[in-house]
């Protein structure tokens, strides 16, 4: 009996080994997509999971840009980070800063046996994401950039022309005017990411300065510039159409792209990746390029949203080759055009534009190449590389405490950024330690 059990659990342990050998490593991706975007990152980690069998993706949401990143900072500390986290733009100089927390995507890729060649990545999105001696830092999984976009039954029921979307700033305030006063919708305009699109696009987009050393990129000790006269304007313009509900606000990220599938609005400025839930809305709409204001030699050129994957230190080399098999697999060109395609966020390798370009795919859908265009029109300037801070998230929330103030009329807008300059400026000499 002793020797017939002993077999049995000689066996069984031969095939929990067995098993346990067999078993995928796992590579877990916290991240922060929500509604059809979400759908997109599942798709993709049960298609690489499909692949092969050596590795297994497990996607984790975590909340909204800056509560995943708060989540990362904490597991790290913790010592419990994940292999893949999803950080916004706005985070990329946290990450940067964080030596040793991170491994370069392109020290992962080349250790997992790939070849790393930036120059199968657009330009202005592998600089974005790469530090100056050009080693590119995170992976740029959905790189956006913001767009207008407008309601078309809306704009014929106001009499607008709803195959001409407004250009400059001063159109779209005069058509979301007209939009409120005619009945057409209860609100005229609506944009997320006031701090985004509003300050450091409209920034680039215009060529202004958002700050000194290039904005960030040219060194870590900042004076912010964003109370300059053509962003008070910009900004009282708004706070004035907000007193009588023509401008409404939604939220500090992506809020109001909802006050514009439900209809409440007509005009919305929003990330080139909120397209997937404005088709899910099955309203008729239209696609503009990002408003600018009126000058010579403008529009610039928009700079890069959304967000990129780092790779945590501290992992094991399973872990790491998985991970190098995984960015494989998504810089593919067939999973970048469709992630493209049907996200709107933009392809992040050369190959997957042209792909996309020679299918017609821009040619049947108007305005989706929009995005691409903007950013990579004209060669940047110092004023319109980007913006990286090493606590932009920190400045982000300051301006934001500013604006929703100014929108419920407790200030006008040269306050408002007279204060977030004052306020941020402080909070970089902290963060840099001065």
């Amino acid at each position: 009996m002793k020797t017939v059990l002993t077999s049995v659990l000689s066996t069984a342990a031969s095939l929990l080994m067995a098993s346990s050998a067999l078993a995928a490593t796992e590579i877990s991706w916290w991240h922060a997509m929500t509604g059809a975007n979400n759908e997109v990152v599942d798709q993709l980690a049960k298609e690489f999971n499909e692949s092969q069998s050596d590795y297994k993706v497990v996607p984790v949401f975590k909340g909204t840009y800056p509560e995943t990143l708060n989540a990362g900072i904490a597991a790290f500390r913790a010592k419990q980070p994940p292999a893949i986290i999803q950080v916004f733009d706005a985070g990329s100089g946290v990450m940067m800063g964080a030596e040793g927390a991170i491994v370069p995507v392109a020290d992962v890729l080349e250790k997992g046996g790939f070849k790393f060649d930036k120059a199968q990545y657009l330009p202005g999105i592998v600089a974005y994401y790469s530090k100056p001696d050009g080693t590119m830092l995170s992976f740029p999984y959905n790189s956006s950039s913001p767009i207008l976009y407008y309601n078309k039954d809306v704009f014929e029921k106001a009499g607008l022309n709803a195959d001409t979307p407004p250009k400059t700033w001063d159109e779209v305030f005069e058509a979301a005017k007209k939009i409120k006063s005619s009945g057409a919708a209860n609100c005229g305009f609506t944009s997320t990411w006031l701090t985004w699109i509003q300050t450091e696009n409209f920034a680039a987009w215009n060529n202004l300065s958002y700050g000194s050393n290039e904005n960030g990129l040219g060194g870590t000790d900042v004076k912010l510039a964003f109370n300059a006269e053509p962003f008070v304007k910009h900004f009282q313009s708004i706070a004035d159409l907000a007193k009588d509900g023509t401008f409404r606000y939604g939220g500090r990220t992506s809020e109001a792209k909802q006050l514009f599938t439900s209809g409440e609005c007509g005009i919305l400025t929003e990330s080139s990746g909120g397209l997937g839930d404005i088709i899910k809305s099955g309203m008729k709409y239209g696609i503009g390029q990002l408003p600018y204001v009126e000058g010579e030699g403008r529009p610039q050129n928009t700079i890069p949203g959304g967000a990129s994957l780092w790779v945590f230190g501290g992992k094991s080399d399973a872990e790491y080759k998985g991970v190098a098999t995984f960015f494989n697999f998504l810089s593919q060109t067939n999973i970048q055009s469709r992630l493209h395609q049907v996200s709107g966020y933009m392809p992040v390798t050369m190959a997957a534009y042209e792909e996309t370009k020679k299918s017609g795919f821009y040619d049947k859908n108007p305005g989706r190449e929009t995005p691409l265009l903007q950013m990579m029109g004209k060669p940047p300037t110092e004023n319109s590389k980007g913006v990286r801070l090493v606590n932009l998230p920190q400045v982000r929330d300051i301006m934001n405490e500013e604006f929703e103030s100014m929108l419920a009329g407790k200030q006008d807008a040269k306050a408002a950024l007279d204060k977030s300059v004052e306020r941020g400026n402080a909070a970089i000499q902290q963060a840099i330690g001065k």
